[in-house]
């Protein structure tokens, strides 16, 4: 079976998501399956030996301005040309298959040349009943226009009676839990206002990572680190804490290992609204709706979340996808929702839920 499979690289959950499809891919001799990323300069990825020899075209990203998406700028920096001349030249007629994270590339030369296509992404959800705000008319077109597909496979952190299976996480704990830290990662906001906020709070040491960061260095209680995987998944491993934009991937990886969130919707991203929604629901984070060092202060004094537990192989996904009959998810849905484990107190809140 040969897979094409396109990969939304504007942020970094899509490719977080990616890593773990592509590491158990990697051993199956029965598939071969060629990566195409968008959404960000070439030189910008990093750990990305995994992928094998993936392409990278320009495609579409959003431009973010003080933490919130500037959708005018976005619009003018598009170039579409580029866009519509790489869909022309993207044969697809040798896969299978075509597995799709939200990318516009791979999903309309897929749909313009008749390959079949499947999003598996979070995106995905939202074609669902599933909790949701901000969404405006403009929101909505562009979740069913970006990147069409045939068959829809949502991922979030319940299944709400839809077609939608858990996140896996792979990086299970290998740093014991041992620093008194606090992990921060918020890309889209300003270094020096992130600063600003933390710098008044002494006692508590930050590690924060940032694409802007070139080379680490410590100022006084805060300490910057370029984006690097590793050291990340150090950081998080061990910290107390996150405090993080509303992006999924990483929630997902923060719940499975119980740390308290302190989340901070980028704004005008419906998405991320939408996640602090649910997981305000679930009573699983504290809202940042601007840098504010008082909220932070108040957020270090709540106590840990139950950690969920969510699966770690994608083998069953891998299977259902083989076999091909992609409009049945209801036993790949049952299967892997059966691995998920959460908390007593979660539970409740979700039996609180109106689906």
């Amino acid at each position: 079976m040969r897979i094409l499979y396109g990969v939304q690289g504007t942020g970094n959950g899509h490719i977080a998501r990616a890593r773990i499809m592509a590491a158990a891919l990697a051993n199956r001799p029965d598939i071969d399956v060629d990566f195409v990323f968008t959404g960000r300069p070439p030189e910008k990825y990093f750990d990305m030996e995994v992928f094998g020899d993936y392409r990278t075209l320009t495609g579409l990203s959003f431009v973010t301005q003080n933490g919130q998406v500037d959708r005018w700028t976005t619009l003018r920096n598009a170039n579409i040309k580029q866009l519509l001349h790489d869909i022309k030249k993207l044969d697809t007629h040798s896969y299978d298959l075509l597995i799709n994270d939200f990318e516009p590339v791979t999903a309309w030369a897929a749909k313009q040349q008749h390959t079949p296509s499947i999003s598996i992404s979070h995106q995905a959800a939202f074609a669902y009943k599933v909790p949701k705000t901000g969404d405006g008319i403009a929101d909505k077109l562009l979740m069913k226009g970006f990147a069409p597909t045939q068959y829809q496979l949502g991922v979030h952190w319940y299944h709400f009676n839809q077609p939608i299976i858990p996140p896996f996480i792979a990086d299970k704990p290998a740093f014991a839990p041992s620093a008194d830290n606090i992990l921060v990662y918020l890309p889209f906001e300003d270094i020096s206002e992130i600063h600003q906020m933390l710098e008044p709070i002494s006692d508590q040491n930050f590690l924060c990572f940032h694409p802007a960061i070139q080379q680490s260095a410590k100022q006084g209680n805060i300490h910057w680190h370029p984006t690097s995987k590793h050291h990340f998944q150090r950081a998080l491993q061990q910290c107390k804490g996150v405090i993080a934009n509303g992006g999924f991937e990483l929630s997902s990886e923060a719940l499975q290992l119980g740390k308290k969130l302190l989340i901070k919707p980028l704004h005008g991203q419906f998405e991320q609204l939408s996640n602090v929604l649910t997981l305000n629901k679930l009573n699983l984070c504290h809202t940042l709706f601007q840098l504010d060092t008082g909220v932070t202060e108040e957020w270090l004094d709540a106590p840990d979340n139950e950690a969920i537990s969510f699966p770690d192989d994608p083998s069953v996904l891998i299977d259902w996808l083989k076999k091909g009959n992609w409009q049945d998810t209801n036993d790949l849905c049952n299967t892997l929702w059966k691995n998920v484990h959460y908390g007593e107190k979660t539970q409740e809140h979700l039996l609180s839920l109106a689906f």
